[in-house]
């Protein structure tokens, strides 16, 4: 059991931030730190600086522990946007920049994987894994070359590594092998253990590129003293392998038991769970990251969320909007409030666009329309996961940035028709640090230990009469998506059903 008087550190590498987290075992952060990263965007490049990753951990990190003077640091575990991923020399060090989690470059590379069998989407790490050997490999002096601010020297040999695997090198002082959880999108087979080597192979990829696996939660080494000087994080603390960062949120949600789920609402919207088996989905909409006990985390990604708000109402003022919406239940108008064109949950459509159906009478009813439109989304996830047998009975969490609104809190769950969970803290950082409590010699499972540290701010309760006023536009929300070919008809037909259902028990 982790001791009361040790504080666990959590890093979260994030696109805009680097964010560390000092938390007890009984929830109290601490010491807290945080530090800006920047990047470069060009059309679908997204491109960051490994080297900056570790100057804003070394901030952040000297912040949270200066804060955290009290309790010492017990352990520490790191988590990264996943999907991001480059290169680096033998020792871990960097020869090329980051790709990001949502670079698209390496569309063709992924239709190349998807004819050999395997279920990867554009922006998933083995794709761009293939476009990193194709860029780096054929030419030995292009990182020097492309990228001379990096200031690399010509490699000879190099290796795949996921951002997280940067960052805990430093840590150490030599590279450790990958965690799971990130190992995923570049194409480990989770359910055997094991990378699929004849068809990594046959995509081009050559031995000894790709790094050793492990479970999250292994211990992975001790802060060296140079890292231990640069971060102010003791030397010696033990380090364990990390998870991806909407792992790392579900953690620090505590949705761990099965049957319950995360819906992390920020930009876009994600909804992570737990199971005892995996849920398969051939379609590869849904995928299942795995936690340290063995014990599945299916989820998907969504590209509908809070984002469109900013995009409409650039400077409106949020709560306002909100108080103003609340006179347009249900709104004149039904919206599909993508972010941006595409949808990869709760189906694959790279067609699919942003879309209206009728005419808001005013902004408040536009507001109110995208409000709703995010939800009815959320309530189709759920619907496309019980159709795929996924369980659904234990609780459901809402994080993320919009569940700072009472007021969407509300309506979501009204939408939903059951209960959430608003947890106080939901920091990235927080699971890792919780991830780091389990990982350095804890006798509690990962569930518990994180139930100990997350602390539940409120639980929403639906209003039934309300959950029937919105079945008529989530239907017809429904139908539109399945008239446009986007939605596939069984699942259509399936959410009309569980509608149904629920506006009967109502």
């Amino acid at each position: 059991m982790p001791d009361e008087q040790e504080a666990w550190l959590g890093i979260d590498l994030g696109t805009q931030s680097v964010r560390a987290l000092a938390v007890t075992a009984d929830g109290t952060v601490a010491g807290r730190g945080t530090a800006p990263l920047g990047g470069r965007r060009d059309a679908e490049r997204h491109e960051q600086d490994p080297g900056d990753w570790w100057e804003a951990v070394c901030a952040a990190a000297r912040q949270a522990v200066g804060e955290a003077r009290g309790p010492r640091i017990g352990g520490l575990a790191v988590c990264g946007t996943s999907g991001t991923v480059l290169l680096t020399d033998l020792a871990g060090r960097p020869l090329s920049p980051g790709l990001m989690y949502d670079d698209r470059r390496a569309s063709a590379q992924a239709a190349r994987a998807r004819a050999t069998g395997l279920a990867v989407q554009d922006t998933w790490a083995l794709p761009k894994a293939m476009w990193l050997v194709a860029e780096y490999g054929g030419l030995p002096d292009a990182p020097a070359r492309a990228h001379a601010h990096l200031r690399v020297a010509r490699p000879t040999r190099f290796r795949l590594a996921h951002q997280p695997d940067v960052i805990v090198a430093r840590l150490t002082g030599e590279p450790p092998p990958a965690d799971s959880s990130h190992a995923l999108k570049t194409g480990y087979d989770l359910e055997h253990d094991s990378w699929p080597h004849p068809a990594l192979a046959e995509l081009g990829l050559p031995d000894g590129l790709l790094p050793d696996v492990v479970r999250p939660g292994t211990r992975l080494g001790e802060v060296c003293p140079a890292a231990a000087e640069a971060t102010g994080i003791p030397a010696g603390t033990p380090v364990v392998a990390g998870m991806t960062d909407g792992c790392a949120a579900q953690i620090a949600s505590g949705a761990l038991r099965p049957g319950s789920w995360n819906s992390v609402l920020g930009t876009t919207l994600v909804l992570k769970g737990a199971s005892g088996t995996p849920v398969h989905d051939p379609t590869g909409v849904v995928y299942n990251h795995r936690a340290p006990d063995g014990t599945w985390l299916p989820g998907g990604a969504s590209s509908v969320g809070a984002g469109v708000l900013t995009a409409a109402f650039a400077g409106a003022d949020p709560a306002v909007m909100d108080e103003r919406a609340a006179a347009h239940e249900p709104s004149g108008a039904v919206a599909y409030p993508l972010v941006s064109p595409g949808e990869r949950f709760p189906f694959h459509a790279p067609q699919a666009v942003a879309l209206v159906l009728g005419e808001p009478e005013d902004d408040a009813d536009l507001w109110a329309a995208l409000l709703q439109g995010v939800a009815f989304t959320e309530r189709l996830c759920l619907d496309y996961l019980h159709h795929l047998g996924a369980p659904l009975d234990g609780p459901l969490t809402f994080t993320g940035g919009a569940a700072r609104s009472r007021y969407w809190n509300q309506l979501r769950a009204d939408i939903l028709g059951r209960p959430a969970r608003v947890p106080a803290q939901t920091e990235p950082a927080l699971g890792m640090a919780a991830l780091a409590a389990h990982g350095v010699g804890a006798r509690l499972g990962l569930a518990d230990v994180a139930e100990r540290m997350v602390r539940v701010r409120t639980v929403v309760e639906p209003r039934p009469d309300r959950t029937a006023l919105f079945a008529e536009p989530y239907a017809r929300l429904v139908d539109e998506l399945h008239a446009r070919g986007w939605l596939p008809s069984p699942v259509a037909a399936h959410a009309h059903a569980r509608l149904t259902r629920d506006t009967a028990d109502s």
